[in-house]
């Protein structure tokens, strides 16, 4: 369960939107490391599907 809660505090970190009972709720109960190696994976991700989306475009226009 910790897993998906830290997928979800990166997720809206990402957005940039957060409840402030939330966050301390969050930092209470995850360990920082965590956090930041599943936002690294998630970034990864991210620039993953955004090149993968350039390339589907590239390829079909030509």
């Amino acid at each position: 369960m910790k897993l998906l809660q830290i997928i979800r505090m990166v997720l809206w970190s990402f957005f940039g939107v957060r409840k402030r009972a939330g966050l301390e709720s969050d930092i209470r109960n995850i360990h920082p490391l965590a956090v930041i190696g599943v936002a690294i994976m998630m970034v990864g991700l991210f620039i993953g599907l955004l090149i993968a989306i350039v390339h589907a475009v590239i390829n079909g226009l030509m």
